[in-house]
């Protein structure tokens, strides 16, 4: 009976403990996982034409290149659209969180 319990309270602060994350560093983690299905995860392209790795790279250099998307002054097939659907302080965090991983 001792080892149910013993791990049910293992269980529970595990749960716990995921419970307790950083909710900012989740949202920011979220965003950028929509990038994933193209960019890789965490930004981690594989080698393929037209599409770059994003991870490790300047972040005011994305921030410009994806106001560059949003404003179509940088034609895309795609880019364009998703760039739409962000908000200029998420594009921010974007490009934030995608500047700190490593390559």
């Amino acid at each position: 009976m001792k080892f149910k319990w013993t791990m049910g309270a293992a269980l529970l602060a595990g749960g716990a403990a995921a419970m307790a994350q950083d909710p900012q560093a989740l949202y920011l983690r979220s965003l950028a996982a929509t990038c994933a299905a193209c960019h890789g995860t965490h930004g981690r392209a594989v080698a393929g034409p037209g599409v770059s790795a994003l991870a490790g790279m300047d972040k005011d250099d994305l921030v410009r290149r994806l106001h560059a998307f949003k404003s179509g002054a940088r034609p895309a097939t795609v880019m364009q659209q998703i760039s739409l659907g962000y908000s200029d302080a998420q594009i921010e965090q974007i490009a934030g969180y995608l500047a700190r991983q490593k390559p």
